[in-house]
Order: structure tokens, then sequence, then C-alpha cells
């Protein structure tokens, strides 16, 4: 079946995106499910920084690549194999495919799935192969998803049911924005009642982590970041405290309405010195979780005998160390009682796929949260 898609074709091209447009609408050749893949139908979209990571050439990924990869979906068709899905359901997308049996796997971690990343990296399907062509010429997946387009073939294990009564536009979040966001705090790392905890960078990762430190119980939210507007929004949603991340006196003034520093920092903001800051504001004995993904090349310095006498922990979190097919529920039910409210961080509807390069300018400036393709 022929689909529209927005399509990387060069990556770091410059801003303005609106001008530049590195992002094309193309008229694309998708192939059917294969064995354990669905086809499905994209019905909402959101748009993350790891998405502009791969446009700006931060996150090397191989082009041309249709983007996309935090999305919520319905069921049209099921290749063979799949019995648990049916035509109709509705899904949330994940972007680590888990295979279900490698090490990883096998422990419970299957964001660090073995097949899963290297399918990522290589721009494939979970089975190694690619759906989508150009004119004959093969169009990379991201993360086995490509959402930004109407349909997409997936694999089985990049999907998680979902309740049909949530609105697609706010499930979409859960496939990459909440999980991430709200697994750093409840699986990596496992804050507790009457704790304190700091947010760097307020994103909507960020901001979903800010929100799941009230869930948890923490008694002080520290919320971090350089522009006035997020840090308005963070104390809007429960935030304590909130201090310019920019400010050349920010660690001070953090340790000193923290007696000393919290006891778990989490670093978003994807870059060196975000993750440096959310090191210096942890307490002697705590933990500095980091789930920004930085260029490759970018490297941290610590002091290593400061790891080791004030017992530190330094950890990063992928996926926020979620299980899926258990979190995802889990997280959904949060947002039905009103605890997890994910909705309010969601900044504007986007109604056209030719409109997503300005909306990317929009990401990158940091006016907005989350922006969400909305297929209707």
């Amino acid at each position: 079946m022929q689909i529209r898609a927005a399509v990387l074709h060069e990556r770091g091209l410059p801003r303005p995106y609106a001008e530049s447009r590195p992002l094309r609408i193309e008229t694309l050749e998708l192939d059917p499910p294969g064995e354990g893949e669905l086809l499905v139908r994209i019905r909402a979209a959101g748009l993350c920084h790891s998405d502009l990571s791969v446009i700006n050439g931060d996150r090397p990924r191989p082009v041309p690549m249709a983007l996309g990869h935090e999305a919520a979906a319905e069921v049209v068709s099921t290749g063979p194999g799949v019995a648990d899905l049916v035509p109709g359901d509705h899904v949330v997308l994940v972007f680590v495919p888990s295979c279900g049996h490698c090490a990883y796997c096998a422990v419970g971690r299957p964001a660090l799935c073995e097949p899963g990343n290297a399918a990522n990296v290589a721009g494939t399907l979970l089975c190694g192969e690619r759906r989508l062509a150009l004119e004959g010429r093969p169009i990379h997946h991201h993360l086995g998803i490509s959402c930004f387009a109407d349909h997409a073939v997936v694999s089985r294990r990049s999907c998680v049911k979902v309740d049909p009564a949530v609105p697609f536009e706010h499930v979409a979040l859960f496939g990459c924005a909440v999980l991430t966001g709200v697994g750093s705090v409840v699986n990596t790392a496992r804050v507790e009642p009457g704790s304190s905890v700091a947010v760097v960078g307020l994103g909507g990762v960020g901001l979903n982590a800010l929100l799941a430190a009230r869930v948890a119980g923490a008694a002080r939210v520290v919320a971090l970041d350089v522009l006035a507007s997020k840090r308005s929004l963070a104390a809007e949603l429960g935030a304590t405290d909130a201090f310019d991340a920019a400010d050349g006196c920010v660690v001070e003034r953090v340790r000193a309405v923290t007696a000393g520093g919290v006891e778990c920092a989490i670093d978003f903001t994807g870059s060196e010195q975000g993750l440096e800051l959310a090191y210096a504001i942890t307490r002697r004995g705590g933990t500095t979780v980091t789930g920004g993904l930085a260029h490759p090349e970018r490297h941290v310095s610590l002091q290593q005998a400061g790891l080791v006498v004030e017992e530190r922990t330094l950890k990063g979190s992928y996926v926020g160390s979620c299980i899926p097919a258990r979190d995802v529920p889990r997280f959904l039910e949060l947002f039905a009682q009103g605890r997890l409210p994910v909705d309010r961080l969601l900044s504007r509807r986007i109604e056209r796929l030719e409109d997503i390069n300005a909306a990317f300018d929009a990401l990158a400036d940091g006016t907005v949260v989350r922006q969400v393709w909305v297929t209707g």
C-alpha cells in the first residue's frame, strides 16, 4: 500500500527548519506485515527531542529514514503468528522492541534487549528487514516505529494494548515521554516517600519525572531549567522549588534549600553540563540518574575520589528501565486516577503533517513541552 510519511534525507540542515525543511512529506510504499508484525493506522504521534537529535545530527542514524517514535495507533491487520491483537484494538507503540528471549529480556530488562537495540541502530524492524520504500529504494525505520506517517508496519514486540477509552493524543505520550520520565523515578531511581528529588531539564520527559516524584511521595521536588516558562509550569505541577539552571550560583542555592543537596537528581538535558549539574547537587550517599542522550562524542568530567568517599551512585536510565507490558497499564491507571496529569504537558496539537518542520523549530526553541500530531 502507499502511505504519506515524513522522511529525513539529510542530517544537520540549518535552522529554521521551516525553511530548510529537513523532513519531506513523501509517498512511500509500505509492504504488508510479516511474521509477528502488525499493520497499524497512526492516530497520534508526539514530537520528541530524540527525533530532533536525529534531525540535527546529535544522534547518528542511517538515512533516508521515516522519523517518529512516540505514538498511539489502531490495529488494521495482523501478520502470521499474531493471535492476541485484532483489528480495531488500540495500542501504544514502544521505541525499543524486546525480543523476549535474549539475556536482558530474560531477567526483566527489555530496554537493553540486544536484538531490539541492534535493529534500532540499523534502522530495521526487529526481524532485521525494512517494510518501507521510496520508488523502490529502501527507507529506514526510526526505532522500529516511523510514526510520522498515516500507517506503519511494526513488530508485535513494539506494541502494548491500551484501553480504547483513553484519547489517542494522551495515549501517544505513554510510548516515550511517560515511560522514560516516570520510569526513571519509580524504576531506575526508586524514589522513596519523604525523600528529596531534583529534575534538571524540564522538557516533556523531565516534567513527567517531576510528576512521578510527587506520586512517589517525595517531600521536596526541585526543578531546574534555563527557561522561566518551564520553571513556572513545574511549580504549577508540584515542584517545591525552581531554579534557573544557568545561574552561576545554582549549585549553592540548591544545596542551601536541601541541607547539602538532594538524595536523587535526575538529568534530562541531553548535555554534559546538565549531567554535571545534576551530579553537583546530589548529596553525599545520593543517586544521580541521567536519561538525556547527548552526542556520542561528548564526555563528562567527574571527581573519582568523591564518587568513592561520598559513596555516590551514578546511573543511566533508558526507556525508564521499564517493562512496557507491565508499566504502561499501571501508568495509565495513575493517569485515570488524576495522579499523573500528563495531559497538562500537551502544548499544541498539530493537524497537518506538512507543519512538522515548523513544529520542530518550536521544540528546538524550547517554547513548547509536548506537541502531538493528531491524524483525525
